[in-house]
């Protein structure tokens, strides 16, 4: 009680600061006539009124010069009154500002009478140009400020198409809004009671961010375990390696001197370069004594090995998990759907994955064919987020292999739910990135392409892509490979002719992305829409190829090579592009690319076993163990051939990760 009383005084004050600061005024009184009944009066200080008459002066000062553009007054109250934390730190303070700073430059141009002053123009743009060199030079790399970077070299940026909307007459008022709700929001936060701070700074959040912390940290140790044995490995193999060249180097000096070297000891140093599972029956069954063989079985060493086979895993009781991925609770359902996806992602590749996958399309895992009211399916548009998002992945998995891919196809139900939980989900970024995942994936088949374009997707991901900075480099990837799928058929060129002015410029903004992962699919989807003439007629009209050509000066040996295809077939006068198969042919004329497991399917797992709970696949093998009903599979034909030239841009459906690993449809 003592301590109560100690600072009782300090407390009554955080508690009126922030009532104050609320605009509880009639709370406010309330309290402070209790207090004084009680003989606990509170200093008597102006407190909210003067805060906010002062911040209302800054925000005036500072709107009135935007007005009239007093450059320098703007920028002397904005360094003095934003606090450099927001203004250096702050991603919405410093495009903010990178856009006042163009309000400044062109101020002239857009509100003089007559022909404006060409010295305050000159000294406006080089004030523009110091700030793009020093402070401004940190967003360069931003494809919403690229083209800006080019303003202060052109002769009249108000006929320049790349500057249209800066001389459009809702530009400034829109500029002006975003500055008084910023300066509303900065100005106010400057004030920040101290109750507020001490709340959060030791609020409930830390429970949550302590155990997402404890999360990250189990999963990196299981994965410094891992990496501290390949380091282990990749070491003594290191020291093997340069003792036995040391040893070559002086063999090497002994033959100068005239000195032979035995096929034995030959034999011992190529002996020692193997793996163990191969020395002990190599010096028997190799015969070094014949030229070449040595250095032949040292390349055939690192050559790709084929992998060993491995057990098949057993079967499942799958009516029963079927069952309870229907009727269970969520978190059953959540580690079930979690075991199942593991099994897949897991296996070994080669027979015993493909094994587990026949399995699941045999037993109809997914409910793809079931006329049920409830089926599995349906999970992914559930009410539980973990159980909608594992269901997610596991679908994204499915479709990360040929033949799971297949299994979706046979389903309109799939395209048309996976269709719907990426346009709802907005909450779960992982959620949607593995629904996008999969929709990718699936479209590398033509007929899941044409009702993908049918439902209108195309819109979609341009409204998408319209703010990149936001996404997620996964989504950003696949939404971009997406799109390039479905420009490549002649109804998605169709679809993108409607909205031509505005997938051109979501498209040429991408182009200077910091993620050149997506510029492929850029080139490719650019290419193929051009194809169209009156894409191509409104590309040339908004300068579509002074655009590329800065991407000629700045791009690597294969993108320069691409961009310049890009801008032959802008410059073509062809009515449609020949080279391109027609589409009135819906079978399936993809040997689809290389099964790409992804890392990313299993990342970020959102729970964790407790004691005593059975996951992953000793929940399967405890609980859900089937007759052994496993047989082999027949091994699929290999990818197709006919790759892309390298200086191309794609011209065929890929994902991302199928392209990364060299492999197309």
């Amino acid at each position: 009680m003592g301590d109560i009383l100690a600072h009782e005084s300090e407390l009554l004050e955080l508690v009126k600061e922030y009532l104050d600061f609320a605009e509880f005024e009639d709370t406010l009184k309330t309290f402070s006539k209790e207090c004084k009944l009680k003989g606990k009066p509170l200093t008597k200080t102006a407190g909210g009124s003067l805060r906010n008459c002062k911040s209302l002066i800054i925000q005036k000062d500072l709107t009135a010069a935007f007005d009239t553009g007093d450059q320098k007054a703007f920028f002397r109250l904005w360094g003095e009154h934003i606090p450099s934390s927001i203004r250096d730190g702050d991603s919405l303070a410093q495009k903010l500002e990178f856009y006042l700073h163009i309000h400044f430059a062109i101020y002239p141009l857009k509100h003089a009478v007559g022909t404006p002053d060409k010295e305050e123009l000159d000294e406006r743009i080089s004030y523009f140009k110091t700030y793009l060199e020093t402070k401004g030079a940190a967003l360069s790399q931003t494809t919403e400020f690229l083209p800006f970077y080019a303003l202060p070299f052109v002769p009249n940026p108000v006929v320049h198409p790349s500057y249209k909307e800066l001389f459009q007459d809702s530009w400034t008022p829109e500029l002006k809004l975003k500055l008084e709700k910023f300066l509303a929001l900065v100005l106010k936060a400057c004030n920040t009671p101290k109750l507020l701070t001490l709340y959060k700074g030791n609020g409930q959040s830390h429970k949550e961010v302590l155990q997402q912390l404890h999360q990250q940290v189990v999963e990196a140790e299981r994965r410094s375990v891992t990496y501290l044995k390949r380091y282990n490995k990749i070491q003594a193999d290191y020291h093997n390696l340069i003792g036995v060249t040391a040893e070559l180097v002086d063999s090497l000096e002994a033959t100068v001197s005239g000195k032979m070297i035995t096929p034995e000891y030959l034999q011992s140093v190529c002996v020692r370069l193997f793996s163990n599972q191969v020395r002990q029956n190599l010096a028997h069954s190799v015969d070094f004594t014949r030229p070449g063989t040595a250095s032949t079985m040292l390349r055939a060493s690192v050559a790709p090995m084929k992998l060993k086979d491995a057990p098949l895993l057993p079967s499942l009781d799958y009516e029963k998990l079927k069952k309870d991925l229907i009727w269970g609770s969520d978190r059953l359902k959540a580690f079930l759907l979690q075991a199942l996806r593991w099994r897949l992602t897991t296996s070994h590749p080669g027979e015993q994955r493909e094994t587990v996958l026949q399995a699941y399309i045999s037993n109809d895992l997914l409910d793809c064919h079931s006329h049920t009211q409830r089926t599995v399916l349906q999970l992914l548009l559930g009410r539980s987020e973990v159980v909608r998002q594992y269901m997610a992945r596991l679908i994204n998995a499915f479709a990360s292999l040929a033949e799971g891919r297949h299994y979706l196809a046979q389903s309109t139900q799939v395209l048309r739910m996976l269709e719907e939980r990426l346009k709802q989900e907005d909450k779960d970024v992982i959620a949607r990135e593995n629904v996008l995942g999969a929709l990718q994936k699936c479209s590398l088949r033509r007929p899941l392409q044409t009702a993908m374009i049918r439902d209108g997707l195309i819109f979609w991901l341009i409204d998408l892509l319209k703010d990149p900075d936001c996404l997620s480099d996964y989504t950003l990837e696949y939404s971009v490979a997406l799109l390039m799928n479905l420009c490549l058929r002649s109804a998605g060129k169709k679809a993108c002719s409607k909205v031509a002015g505005l997938v051109l410029k979501v498209l040429s903004d991408l182009l200077g992305h910091e993620n050149h992962e997506i510029q492929p699919y850029v080139n490719g989807a650019l290419y193929s829409i051009l194809s169209v003439p009156s894409i191509r007629e409104e590309a040339r009209a908004m300068g579509m190829e002074d655009i590329l050509r800065c991407f000629l000066r700045e791009g690597n040996a294969e993108m320069t090579r691409q961009i310049e295809f890009i801008v032959k077939q802008l410059n073509s006068e062809e009515l449609l592009d020949g080279v391109l198969e027609s589409d009135d042919d819906e079978d399936e004329d993809d040997e689809e690319d290389h099964d790409i497991m992804e890392a990313d399917l299993d990342k970020d797992e959102l729970i964790q076993p407790q004691l005593g709970e059975l996951s992953g696949e000793k929940l399967l093998t405890t609980e859900y163990l089937g007759i052994m009903t496993n047989t082999g599979k027949a091994q699929r034909k290999g990818p197709a051939s006919g790759q892309r030239g390298g200086a191309e841009p794609l011209r065929r459906p890929v994902t991302p990760s199928g392209h990364r690993n060299g492999y197309s449809v």
